[in-house]
């Protein structure tokens, strides 16, 4: 907006000021004595023609010879226009100055004629450019350009000296004739229009080379009236008419300039900077990116080397993000990741600088301490921004962060090794369950054994290298067996048997976790229907879905495929999701209501250890709670535990759902959840997870055979 108001106002003071300058010439010419006018005109007249011709060229060399990749229609109509007009402009000139050696010192009938066809052609020219659409074309050949130019002007340079007899002359002694006047009153009508236009093209569009063109435009309008006003070939109104045209041609080669170099490099220097600061910045958080933190860290290693100084890498991570992003959905996730950069870096100190690592991490850059006992206080302090929760559209999320930390230079020579072994710490950390850690050169082999282990892990599925065992479910009443739980082991051909806490997080980050949990799903299913077949009584098999596996957009396809390629009846098939997967209601509770409507049972696995809100989970459809196991190990020794069990199964009978217990252990764990109504259990008690068939032969065959 401030930019259109100084574009009016140089509009209105080229307006005002051409007119005051126009009725203050009339006034002095009027008033001046002839002679004195005369013996100044031939010099200024050289010197504006000469003026007005290299302006046309220039117009010319400036439309032509910058940004041809994209040349338009305007600017090759006006190249072809300029040049012509001043072709016009220098014979003009020329002829006039024929005539000074001759003791003439004025304008002739062909200098003149020569003027007023320039008049003609730029005016008609002009209102041609600016009322065709303007478009992109391709690039003409410049020969082809400069020789039709050049053609056009010589043949109305043959007619104008050929046909101009046949026409009223311009001249009458030293009188200007009629036909200079009315000619150059058109072509004073033809610039007013084109000044209409123009400025209507303005204020539609915005265009910011057109003010300054209207200028130029207003300068020929004014120029004309100087011309219209003459009455004599030594009238110092066609002097200040030429000058006038001079004028008009600086504005219009500004205002060329202005769309053809000026916007253009602006432009690009706008799109560099946004360019350069996409290329250095977070695209979430809006916080320096990793190509800046290492840009940064190689100045700050330098510094360091010459001051002998420390310099310290925190590497920070948001605990579970991962479950906040996909409960909350994108969107929202993004605004914790804002919040927890900008809350670290309104606290950062001096000699301390915040990055965006992408996806939930950030690093801290720190200078200013002294040793290591300092930068771990201050990173100490760091992890108690976070007591107080982050606010998300209304709602607080409690949120923690793992830190590592690599301090140069003991713990690396480059800022990519002082990062990378800040991320090794801050992996350490997480695996062990701190909050920080100190790079320690013992976990690279730990950190590139992980590598190794997720590459192994890609390959473990092609090569059958996976298995499943089962852990029997009791009904605590009855001590009979009625359903069990299918969990998934890898048995690897080096390292031997790996956890599944090891391989099922490195699963879940790589994403392999969704082709494992269709394997284990169809393979549940397919050994439950081959035990039905075999006769034995039909059971019930538990499986656990993923976070990944649930927000798929296909789960619904791959179940009902998968219980349509094995035969297996829904009914007997039971899915166990968490707690946290409920965090997005309307989402969660689409996909367990589609679940549920084709038979299928779901449970809570772990309840007691996520986020779910009584207010609805009365709503969820669902069959199951299952009691957390660390809730159950120390029921008999823990009251707060105890009264938690009873208060979940409580809750569970009056919502009208089945209760399981896992992780039972013992005889005294069994009998407190018996006397607390939960309905079923499971854990080492009972048996561990075993094969197919060690299940098979101890609990199938008899499966009528109480239990525990």
């Amino acid at each position: 907006m401030k930019v259109n108001l100084q574009d009016q106002r140089k509009i209105s003071w080229v307006a005002v000021c051409g007119l005051l300058c126009f009725l203050a010439s009339q006034w002095f010419r009027s008033s001046s004595s002839s002679d004195l006018i005369i013996s100044g005109y031939p010099v200024l007249t050289l010197l504006g023609g000469f003026a007005a011709a290299a302006a046309c060229i220039g117009i010319y060399n400036q439309s032509w010879l910058f940004r041809t990749q994209k040349l338009t229609l305007r600017r090759t109509l006006l190249t072809t226009l300029f040049l012509l007009i001043g072709l016009f402009e220098l014979v003009h000139i020329v002829s006039f100055a024929e005539e000074i050696p001759n003791g003439a010192m004025m304008e002739s009938e062909f200098s003149l004629m020569m003027s007023t066809m320039g008049s003609l052609v730029c005016a008609v020219g002009l209102l041609l450019v600016y009322t065709l659409n303007e478009k992109e074309i391709a690039l003409p050949r410049k020969f082809l350009l400069f020789s039709g130019t050049l053609g056009t002007f010589v043949i109305l340079y043959i007619l104008a000296i050929q046909e101009w007899s046949m026409l009223p002359n311009m001249l009458d002694g030293d009188v200007l004739g009629g036909t200079f006047t009315q000619v150059h009153v058109m072509v004073g009508l033809l610039y007013g229009v084109i000044a209409v236009l123009l400025f209507v093209q303005w204020k539609k569009t915005r265009n910011g080379d057109l003010p300054t063109i209207l200028c130029g435009i207003l300068c020929f309008f004014f120029g004309e009236c100087y011309f219209v006003s003459a009455t004599g070939v030594n009238d110092f109104n066609l002097l200040l008419g030429l000058l006038s045209n001079c004028m008009a041609y600086f504005f219009i080669q500004k205002g060329l300039y202005t769309s053809v170099v000026d916007t253009p490099f602006l432009q690009q220097q706008v799109a560099e900077a946004k360019m350069n600061y996409i290329a250095h910045h977070d695209d979430v958080t809006g916080l320096p990116n990793r190509r800046r933190l290492s840009q940064r860290l190689k100045k700050m290693m330098d510094d360091a080397v010459v001051e002998e100084q420390l310099v310290g890498v925190l590497v920070l991570n948001i605990n579970r993000f991962k479950t906040i992003n996909d409960s909350l959905g994108q969107q929202a996730a993004n605004r914790v990741l804002r919040q927890v950069g900008q809350r670290l870096k309104h606290s950062s100190l001096p000699g301390e600088e915040v990055f965006g690592l992408g996806r939930d991490e950030f690093a801290l850059t720190m200078t200013d301490f002294s040793s290591t006992d300092t930068a771990l206080r201050r990173t100490r302090s760091i992890l108690q921004l976070f007591e107080k929760p982050v606010l998300v559209d209304g709602n607080e999320y409690h949120l923690t962060l793992g830190i590592g930390m690599a301090i140069f230079p003991h713990d690396g020579e480059s800022p990519q090794e002082i990062i990378q072994n800040a991320d090794t710490a801050l992996h350490s950390a997480k695996e062990q369950g701190m909050e920080l850690n100190r790079f320690a050169h013992a976990m690279q082999m730990k950190a590139q054994e992980r590598l190794q282990l997720e590459n192994d892990l890609r390959k473990a599925l092609d090569r059958g290298q996976f298995y499943l065992v089962y852990q029997p479910q009791v009904n605590l009443q009855s001590g009979l067996i009625v359903g069990m739980e299918a969990l998934v082991r890898w048995q690897h051909p080096q390292r031997g048997s790996v956890s599944p806490a090891e391989f099922i997080p490195l699963a879940e980050e790589s994403g392999l976790i969704v082709p494992l949990g269709e394997w284990v799903l169809r393979e549940a299913c397919a050994q439950n229907k081959l035990w039905q077949e075999a006769g034995y009584r039909k059971l019930c098999v538990s499986v656990n879905l993923s976070m990944r596996q649930f927000r798929h957009s296909h789960l619904l396809d791959n179940i009902n495929g998968i219980l349509k390629e094995t035969g297996l009846e829904p009914v007997w098939l039971e899915l166990e999701i968490t707690e946290s997967m409920t965090f997005d209601k309307d989402r969660s509770f689409e996909q367990l209501r589609k679940i549920k409507e084709i038979g299928v049972h779901i449970s809570i696995d772990d309840f007691g250890t996520g986020y779910s809100s009584l207010h609805y989970l009365k709503d969820l459809p669902i069959d199951r709670l299952k009691i957390d196991r660390s809730f159950v190990n120390e029921v008999m020794e823990d009251s707060n535990n105890a009264a938690i069990v009873s208060t979940i199964t409580s809750m569970a009978h009056h919502l009208q759902l089945k209760v399981t217990a896992e992780g039972v252990e013992n005889e005294d764990q069994m009998v407190f959840l018996r006397n607390q109504h939960c309905h079923e259990a499971q854990g080492y008690f009972f048996s561990k997870p075993i094969k197919a068939a060690d299940f098979e032969m101890q609990f199938l065959r008899d499966v009528d055979k109480p239990t525990g």
